[in-house]
């Protein structure tokens, strides 16, 4: 199966991406089938540099955007990206009440 997903180029300190789309199973610094675009986080503003014709072919050609990469197509303004987004449990479980929760178990 094919996605669209990231692959760090960039240097220490100075993070760069690039938007590849790769069999899943191959690892993200081996040879991709293309390259879609560019994100750079450490720029003010962010730069994010797609194709966007390529990468509406490819999601139409089945290829599944990683969580990250359709978050960052959904703040381009692609339609559709909620479907490949998880739902994410934003609450977090303190020290504090996991203890709690065992006491009365026991």
């Amino acid at each position: 199966m094919l996605v669209i997903r990231l692959s760090r180029i960039g240097k220490k300190g100075q993070p760069h991406f690039r938007l590849i789309v790769q069999e899943k199973t191959l690892s993200p610094k081996k040879k991709a089938v293309e390259i879609v675009g560019h994100y750079a986080p450490a720029q003010e503003p962010k730069v994010i540099e797609l194709k966007d014709e390529r990468v509406k072919h490819w999601i139409k050609m089945g290829a599944q955007p990683s969580d990250t990469v359709a978050a960052l197509l959904k703040k381009k303004g692609f339609a559709n990206m909620d479907k490949f987004l998880t739902p994410r449990n934003k609450q977090r479980k303190s020290s504090k009440n996991a203890g709690k929760e065992a006491a009365p178990a026991a």
